[in-house]
This record gives structure tokens, sequence and C-alpha cells, in this order.
């Protein structure tokens, strides 16, 4: 048998055996995990908002928008759109948001520029695409109760205390 083909073997075998061990000192991020697997979220619950500042209008807000996760203490995907009188768009600001941030939604009157801001925000992955242009777009949208509490108490619970109560305060008489 020619050297040749040994010698390559060797060579191809020396290679594999540098790279895997590169491959298994080094430890991966989040950001490489993000980076080799664009659908998988750098934590649970994990979502992506269109995020611009002062951007000209939607579209170029939209298009360079950086495809990047929020951060964990963000919820919210929060827009800001300024317009002119005549409805014009003068800038948009999009950006990840906790919930105090989204606490003021809705529009603003004309300030002395001339100019009304409408703000909104929304719960979900980039579901902030439209803008908000008027009252009924610049709302706090939520696709999960905001507070536990908010919720209804669970009423077989409450009938049976209210029974057990009832029967005590029968007896009694």
């Amino acid at each position: 048998m020619e050297p040749w083909p040994i010698m390559a073997w060797g060579l191809m075998l020396t290679a594999i055996t540098g790279w895997i061990k590169a491959v298994q000192s080094r430890d991966f991020t989040e950001k490489d995990i993000v980076f080799l697997h664009p659908s998988t979220t750098p934590y649970p619950g994990g979502f992506k908002c269109f995020t611009c500042e002062d951007a000209p209008d939607n579209y170029e807000c939209n298009r360079w928008a950086p495809d990047l996760y929020c951060p964990r203490e963000s919820r919210y995907c929060y827009t800001r759109h300024k317009m002119s009188w005549d409805g014009n768009t003068v800038s948009v600001t999009k950006r990840c948001v906790a919930m105090e941030d989204c606490l003021e939604t809705g529009c603003s009157d004309m300030d002395h520029e001339g100019n009304r801001e409408c703000t909104a925000c929304c719960e979900g992955n980039i579901c902030n695409m439209p803008l908000p242009r008027n009252e009924t777009d610049a709302i706090f949208a939520t696709t999960s109760p905001i507070n536990e509490s908010m919720q209804p108490a669970h009423s077989p619970t409450l009938l049976l205390f209210v029974c057990i109560i009832g029967l005590m305060l029968h007896s009694i008489n």
C-alpha cells in the first residue's frame, strides 16, 4: 500500500481529534444557543419585540429592528408613535418594557409643536408591529391576567364555605 493514503488518514484523524478537543473545551453561552438555534429562547417564555429609537416611520423601525430576545425582566412590547397635526408620522420608538412602563397608554393632546403622541403596549412575540394612531389603538393589550388577585374567586369553594357557615348559624338558633 502506498504511503499517501495512510498519511492522509493520519492527518485527517489528527485534525478531527484537535477539532473535537476545541469544541469540548468551550462552554456554550445563551448567545451561542440563540445564534445556532434562532427558534430556541434563551429562557422559558422568552420573546422578541420590534426595537427602534426615534425611527422616521414604522417601516424603517420594523425593517431595521435588531432580532434579539427581550431581557428577562421585561414582559411587554412598547410603542410610542409621534404624529404631526395632520396624522403624518414624526417618529416611532419601540422596545421591550416591564409592566410599569405600560400603565399609561393612550394618546396625548397636541403639544406646542402641534404633535400628538400615542403609546401602546402588548404581550406576545413581536406583537408591536402596527402603530397606535388613536385611542382605539393606543391600549395595553395582554393575553394573561396582570395580577393573580384580580381573578374571580373559585365559586365551588366559596359556595361550600357559605353553606358551612349557614349550617353552623342555623344549628345555633
